[in-house]
């Protein structure tokens, strides 16, 4: 019971907390990730008040809150968008993992911690956060941008290549034989194939299945098949996060916009949650040894992370404004990064320290770059602003 009691008072204070630095962010215009992040720190092992009774709790919901984040960007898109996405956007795809996988691949081998973390630090550098930076699309409210699908294709892009990337890190790690590495690749790549088969074949019987004109059995419906998918793609290798974003594709039309509308609240509170979680996770004491390595990563990559989307945008026929945006946008790393560096402790220890102080750079600096490349790049190439119309997307035919 006391625990129980303990474990309600942390929570009451960490959200009532979260909704002040939310309060205090929105009114100087600012995203409140780095805040957030912030407090993290502040109630982790070595902050300023350890958390005791909550930690488990907190665990899980920043996993359910990356899984709403990617959840709530599918909705967005149909299945046709998606696939015609990956069509366009592979060269980019390849563009982005040369750029930045490159970086941590040859920094390990610089720090002479050898071939196996090098392969793990290019990883940490490769993915962009896909929680942060939906998070960061809604708050600065670029969703219906025209460069909005180019960002989400190269993420998307990034979160289907872990399904390749993570079990090869895995059996790498674990020094095991080719055939068991192979198996498991095809397990992951067969379970992507199948749900997103099924999310562009049947996903107007999936919606028609879930669709319900009581509110509460439509968050029910969606929220438990959402968790559900997570649950059983992360148990076949495969990112829960990619499983959450592809049930958002499968469903459609006023499923899709009743949904969003239901699971924003849902989505705002995990959400803040889970960047919490993610300070809490870091000790800062472990922070001021790797601090430089990390911070001269971090400058090289966030470069890098921007020429991909400028890349990435040019290619869609963006224009100049957008591409910055693009490549603003992307400069966020967070959750892939600290699983990949988790996996590969075991390995190399003090890759844990680099990359949490690396990802904890990159998640304060993304929401800046996000908002401030385009108007630097403008100042610094003396562009005028262009009108926000052209930027925008053209309205969408209603979804069926």
């Amino acid at each position: 019971m006391h625990n129980t009691a303990t474990m309600l008072i942390e929570l009451g204070a960490i959200i009532l907390a979260l909704g002040l630095l939310g309060r205090l962010a929105g009114r100087v215009g600012f995203s409140p990730i780095p805040l957030y992040l912030l407090a993290g720190l502040a109630f982790g092992n070595g902050g300023i008040l350890a958390l005791q009774a909550s930690e488990e709790f907190i665990a899980v919901g920043a996993e359910i809150g990356v899984i709403l984040l990617l959840l709530m960007l599918g909705l967005e898109y149909s299945a046709s968008e998606l696939v015609t996405n990956l069509r366009t956007q592979y060269p980019s795809g390849a563009v982005d993992f040369v750029l930045n996988a490159v970086p941590g691949a040859v920094a390990a081998l610089i720090l002479g911690w050898g071939p196996v973390a090098a392969v793990a630090l290019a990883g940490v550098t490769w993915i962009s956060s896909s929680g942060v930076i939906a998070k960061v699309l809604g708050d600065l409210r670029r969703l219906g941008n025209r460069e909005t699908p180019v960002v989400l294709g190269v993420l998307v892009i990034e979160d289907l290549a872990m399904a390749v990337y993570l079990p090869i890190l895995i059996t790498v790690l674990a020094g095991a034989g080719l055939a068991g590495g192979s198996v498991t690749l095809l397990i992951a790549l067969g379970t992507v194939g199948a749900v997103l088969y099924l999310a562009l074949r049947h996903g107007r019987l999936i919606s028609r299945a879930v669709s319900s004109d009581n509110p509460e059995m439509l968050l029910l419906v969606v929220l438990g098949l959402t968790l559900l998918v997570a649950g059983l793609t992360q148990e076949l290798q495969v990112s829960a996060a990619v499983g959450a974003f592809l049930v958002g594709i499968a469903l459609s039309g006023e499923v899709a916009e009743g949904a969003s509308n239901l699971l924003t609240p849902l989505r705002d509170l995990f959400a803040a949650v889970f960047f919490v979680f993610f300070g809490l996770s870091t000790d800062p004491a472990d922070i001021p040894p790797v601090l430089v390595p990390a911070l001269l990563l971090a400058f090289v990559t966030a470069l890098t992370k921007i020429a991909t989307g400028w890349y990435a945008a040019r290619r869609a026929g963006i224009k100049s404004a957008g591409r910055w945006r693009a490549g603003g946008t992307l400069v966020a790393r967070g959750e892939f990064s600290i699983v990949i560096a988790g996996l590969a402790v075991g390995v190399e220890p003090r890759i844990g320290p680099l990359a949490t102080a690396y990802v904890l750079i990159l998640v304060v600096v993304g929401p800046l770059t996000a908002r401030w490349t385009e108007p630097l790049a403008r100042k610094l190439t003396g562009r005028r602003k262009t009108p926000v119309g052209p930027e925008r997307a053209a309205p969408e035919p209603a979804k069926v």
